[in-house]
């Protein structure tokens, strides 16, 4: 440097001073910095491992103090316990983040592996389709920090999950594999030229030593950019393993290409012995085809999932002052809170949770519903987050901030998809790393042996042992499937929170529904009201909707609309108190009422049931609710509500399975039976609270059933966590049922049948590809130790056998 050059910060770029000596040492050369702030950052970016982040910046980091050190550290190479990705549960933190890197199942075994060593971490899952990390640790025990130093330490970086971040690493992932691939194939294709002369020489004919010599010369250089570049994912992903003292499935590839390389070179160095170049450069190019196909195959297992991420906009049009004024400012959706107004053009999503204030449109719902049709919205209407505009423009009032909006929550129970492995795909990753080591001791057996039988073929034959293996399609088997599956589901509107749902839903041997809201459309209607002993209709409708006006029950908003189309007013409710599966208790302008069951009402009135006039016959069967007050009864609501027309195919549906289908019911016995006569449903209870549901299922399951519960998820919390298996009607304003396994989108019964036939092929699948893989290995290992198959053959196998279990998993996609 001359000594009138200024030097410039690493860092931030500013100029250093003459008498600055702060210095930091960056990939073994020391760096100057211009103050103790920068050298602060700087020494905490190499101390994390990342170091790499100074030869991707595009540009300089501000400059600061020591003082404001972690607060300078950009922020994607750092995870504070404050953040709000990290969630609280008690003592627990839990989150889930974006890691780059992964290029097969070996990588999330040895991830998972390593994270479950880390004091004080009790869940760590990877899931391979998405690439996303659930980890769940006490906060007293690690940190976040530390959680992502221990999954840098292993050679993968770990980050908040961010849409813009994830397209890029995707990119970035199958251009580097892409190029990979490529030089495989041209090594390949080169080798093979050189090593044809010989293999056309016949078995009487050999070729001039001197030409044999530079063949071999030739096809070592050629194969040295395979092994420099091409078999990196491997190369590395062995390392890492090894590093963390957990051998993973990268390993035994490793060996084997590098056995091969290095006896090749060895040979050629002597000028005598066998050569494996040309088994070395196919084996990599197959094994990266393989790898290639893999990552396609999960980009599109969770193409439901993408769009769901890019339904979320991430710009609105704000009208700051609206009515007055109509300009839009752009700003981000984050910003969004309760009470501002958007407008909303046509083809644009709908950023958070909100209601038209002015004009009208249709809004396109399959984002979040599967339902393809538009349906038609007008002033007063809600529109969930993440709807997509399909009209006119729309002024819309927000009610939530996006954070909280419908599409926010879909995806948070998205999150929770992926944070949990089914037992069987738990049972083939236990399978795969035992796999690994038995395999290794195998090779080294079939070495030993060959060297006392043969020594010329005990290199060849553990070559092949290492390579013909393929612990890969074990662990792939079940991730494939149920991400291909699940997936699809998505598409169709069934949200799949739980990992278990299909494995769990096959083998369910009773099918127990919930009355209102499941089997019947969830939108009752008050079809008469009754007063008793002179009271006036109005004032019972008034004193009934006052109760009712805070509940969000289907019944409660019956009686709260028969209340508006009778002008019966306003009145307010204090003291409110609910007895679940009862009713509802509260004062109204002093006096104390009861609205709800017969006997509930009648703990007030202090009467028996008084006799009431018969109302008009109706066609459907009816629900009562009786209003009563201190000494008296008051009135008596008749409500109905229709049952789903597609409820009888789905229920017949499953009864051709073998399924036991249950009616199990909070309403009154009498109409409990009626709904299930309409049904051909054998077995209805009703009068049941929610701890008599609960005790019900629990009595299955003690007995040796496997219960599905279908419910409305309003009242039924306890018994859908109890439940095997359970769904929840989904619909946008009730997706935070996360007491269910699985949500029905779009409340359509017919979907329920739907999952469970995606059940069926799904485990068929599974059992497909496990098989697949057992009995490849079984038959392919045996005969590579017996010298029946040569590296180059034992290459084609393995990358052939990860191949064909994903390319069955994709079936599911289709069916």
């Amino acid at each position: 440097m001359m000594m009138n050059e200024i030097a410039a910060c690493f860092h931030c770029g500013q100029p250093v001073a003459a008498s600055a000596d702060w210095h930091v040492r960056i990939e073994g050369v020391e760096r100057a910095m211009c103050c103790p702030g920068c050298a602060a950052v700087a020494q905490t970016i190499v101390d994390i491992g990342q170091t790499s982040y100074y030869r991707e910046r595009t540009g300089f980091a501000a400059p600061g103090d020591a003082g404001a050190a972690a607060a300078l550290v950009p922020a994607a190479l750092a995870l504070p316990e404050d953040d709000p990705n990290i969630m609280s549960d008690g003592d627990a933190r839990e989150t889930t983040l974006l890691v780059e890197g992964i290029r097969c199942a070996a990588c999330v075994w040895l991830i998972e592996h390593r994270l479950r060593q880390v004091d004080g971490v009790q869940q760590a899952n990877l899931n391979v389709a998405t690439e996303k990390l659930f980890i769940r640790w006490h906060k007293d025990k690690t940190t976040a920090a530390a959680l992502l130093e221990a999954v840098r330490s292993i050679g993968y970086n770990a980050w908040p999950y961010d849409t813009t971040r994830h397209d890029a690493q995707l990119q970035k992932a199958s251009r580097t594999l892409g190029r990979q691939l490529f030089v495989a194939g041209l090594s390949m294709m080169q080798v093979m030229m050189y090593v044809a002369p010989e293999y056309m020489a016949g078995d009487d004919g050999t070729l001039d030593a001197g030409m044999a010599s530079l063949m071999r010369w030739a096809s070592l250089l050629l194969t040295l950019p395979a092994i420099a570049y091409s078999a990196q994912p491997f190369l590395k992903g062995a390392w890492s393993s090894l590093k963390a003292r957990v051998p993973g499935m990268d390993v035994p590839v490793a060996l084997g290409i590098m056995a091969a390389f290095i006896g090749s070179a060895v040979s050629t160095f002597r000028g005598y012995g066998e050569v494996y170049y040309d088994s070395v450069t196919m084996f990599i190019f197959l094994l990266l085809a393989s790898r290639y196909l893999e990552m396609v195959a999960r980009r599109k297992a969770s193409s439901a999932l993408s769009r769901l991420h890019h339904g979320v906009p991430e710009m609105a049009q704000r009208l700051a002052a609206w009515p007055d004024l109509r300009d839009a400012a752009t700003v981000p959706a984050s910003t969004l809170i309760a009470g501002d107004h958007i407008i909303v053009k046509g083809g644009e999503a709908v950023a958070a949770d909100c209601v038209v204030v002015e004009g009208s449109t249709a809004v396109d719902l399959s984002l979040l519903t599967g339902e393809s049709a538009p349906q038609r919205k007008v002033v007063g209407d809600a529109v969930p987050g993440g709807a997509v505009n399909a009209g006119s423009p729309v002024v819309l009032r927000v009610e939530k901030p996006a954070r909280e909006s419908t599409l926010a929550g879909l995806l948070k129970l998205i999150e929770r998809a992926g944070s949990a492995k089914p037992r069987i795909a738990q049972w083939a990753d236990r399978t795969a790393s035992w796999f690994v080591a038995a395999l290794l001791l195998f090779a080294a057996a079939s070495f030993g042996f060959w060297s006392w039988h043969d020594a010329a073929r005990a290199w060849p034959v553990a070559i092949a042992v290492l390579v013909v293996s393929c612990p890969c399609a074990l662990s792939l088997a079940t991730p494939s499937a149920l991400a291909a599956a699940t997936d699809r589901l998505l598409g169709k509107g069934v949200l799949v929170v739980q990992p278990h749902v299909l494995e769990t839903f096959h083998r369910a041997t009773h099918i127990v529904f919930d009355k209102t809201g499941t089997l019947t459309e969830g939108r009752p209607t008050v079809q008469s009201v009754d007063a008793i002993d002179g009271t006036r209709i109005i004032g019972v409708l008034r004193v009934a909707a006052a109760l009712e006006a805070g509940s969000a029950h289907p019944i409660a908003r019956a009686i709260s609309a028969s209340a508006d189309a009778h002008g019966a007013g306003a009145a307010s409710a204090t003291g409110l108190q609910e007895l679940a599966g009862q009713g509802m208790e509260g004062m109204v302008n002093g006096v104390r009422y009861r609205l709800g069951t017969a006997a509930y009402v009648a703990g007030i009135a202090g009467s028996p049931v008084p006799p009431c006039g018969q109302a008009a016959a109706h066609d459907a069967p009816m629900t009562t609710v009786w209003l009563g007050m201190h000494g008296r009864w008051l009135g008596r609501f008749l409500i109905s509500d229709a049952l789903r027309p597609d409820a009888l195919q789905t229920i017949g549906y499953f009864q051709r399975l073998g399924k036991k289908v249950v009616l199990l019911s909070g309403d009154q016995q009498a109409l409990a039976e009626s709904v299930a006569g309409q049904l051909g449903i054998k077995e209805a209870i009703g009068d049941c609270l929610p701890d008599e549901k609960l005790a019900y299922v629990q009595a299955l399951q003690a007995h040796g059933g496997v219960v599905a519960m279908v419910g409305d998820g309003i009242n039924d919390a306890a018994v859908l966590s109890a439940a095997d298996v359970s769904f929840a009607m989904g619909s946008g304003a009730i997706l935070a049922q996360v007491h269910a396994d699985c949500v029905l989108l779009d409340a359509r019964l017919p979907l329920l049948a739907d999952t469970a036939r995606s059940a069926a092929r799904t485990m068929s699948v599974i059992r497909q590809n496990l098989a697949w893989a057992t009995l490849y290995n079984i038959v392919a290992i045996p005969a590579a130790a017996f010298g029946v198959l040569n590296p180059w053959l034992s290459g084609v196998g393995m990358a052939a056998s990860s191949a064909i279990v994903v390319l069955n998993a994709l079936r599911l996609r289709r069916s």
